[in-house]
């Protein structure tokens, strides 16, 4: 029995505690720009695990993340409706510290370990274009196009909605297999990344054709949602897991499908009231 401690996931623990005091400085000061920018640079470095390690390795770190909560108050070889095992304890980096983790995340390791190839590739696109969808609307948001930043804003937008467009396409047809994993939560789960991926896309849309019909203030208002709804489907997605899973692991997916059905309109719902109040961005 090998109890290995989880150096990275520690380090990103470290880093998430970095980032809430990020937070409660951008409320003192009304300013949270700090506060995106480093969540973004989290995101990117989660993101760019998958290519560097591969899906599995950076699926079991992922999964590692959660462990920790997820088994708060239960034995060493204690279970629970939504826990399982993975076989050889494959899926987590800590080794056998933890022999049970989110079905979700058991089943979530298992399909692109034994899956196939054109699932991996859909991933890797999925990853790749909603991270780089990620970092341009934050620059729009920063640098709005007023004057002679008009034309690049122009050309920022175009190439935002472009990787938004496939990231959420692509994110389509991997939740279209979604509906046979019943550790998903099944049809609710396929149909919940339906509706997570309406509330994306639409804004965005929105955010578009506000633009085309030279509507700035409107423009940037929907560009404000579209990035809630982008943190949402993100950061809040995680953020509840980590919150809801040990809560509610005596039902199994509950937990995931509240994270899938809620994150991206939560995440609307903060950026319109931070909108409303005037608070930077």
């Amino acid at each position: 029995m090998v109890l290995m401690i989880a150096y990275d996931v520690l380090v990103l623990y470290g880093a998430l505690v970095v980032w809430a005091c990020l937070l409660t400085v951008g409320f003192r000061r009304r300013n949270f720009w700090p506060f995106l920018g480093f969540g973004t640079l989290i995101m990117l470095a989660l993101n760019v695990g998958y290519f560097v390690k591969g899906p599995p390795d950076a699926i079991a770190f992922f999964i590692g993340i959660y462990d920790v909560f997820d088994n708060l108050g239960l034995e060493r070889t204690e279970g629970a409706p939504a826990l399982a095992q993975c076989v050889d304890n494959a899926c987590t980096v800590w080794g056998d510290r933890f022999v049970y983790h989110p079905s979700w995340g058991v089943a979530f390791h298992d399909r692109f370990l034994n899956g196939p190839q054109h699932r991996t590739n859909l991933l890797y696109a999925h990853i790749f274009f909603n991270s780089i969808a990620f970092v341009l609307l934050h620059f729009q948001l920063w640098k709005p196009g007023v004057g002679a930043d008009r034309a690049r804003h122009r050309l920022v937008g175009r190439v935002t909605f472009g990787a938004t467009t496939i990231g959420t396409f692509v994110g389509i047809r991997l939740a279209s297999e979604h509906g046979a994993v019943s550790e998903y939560g099944g049809r609710l789960a396929e149909f919940g990344f339906y509706s997570m991926s309406a509330f994306v896309f639409g804004t965005a849309v929105m955010s578009a054709v506000k633009a085309r019909t030279g509507d700035l203030v409107s423009h940037r208002k929907w560009a404000i949602r579209y990035a809630g709804a982008m943190w949402g489907a993100f950061w809040i997605f995680r953020v509840m897991l980590v919150v809801t899973g040990p809560l509610l692991r005596n039902y199994e997916s509950v937990s995931l499908l509240l994270s899938i059905w809620l994150s991206a309109p939560l995440g609307i719902l903060v950026a319109e009231s931070f909108r409303k109040r005037r608070i930077s961005p």
